[in-house]
């Protein structure tokens, strides 16, 4: 047997996740302990979603 096998979250749930991490300035590993996701799913999210907000008001912001 092949493949993966693993929980479906809503975008809305990631989101929330993702915000308690970088809300909080909690690691991904305990927010995903809490939560009952894997911490490898959890920081896969927190990048994706640093990248899709792009630079932040302290990023880059010697590159005006």
């Amino acid at each position: 047997m092949s493949g993966k096998s693993g929980k479906r979250y809503t975008a809305e749930f990631k989101k929330d996740a993702v915000e308690l991490v970088l809300s909080t300035g909690r690691t991904p590993t305990e927010v995903a302990r809490e939560l009952g996701v894997s911490a490898e799913g959890l920081r896969a999210w927190v990048k994706q979603a640093k990248t899709d907000r792009g630079p932040g008001p302290c990023w880059g912001a010697d590159q005006r």
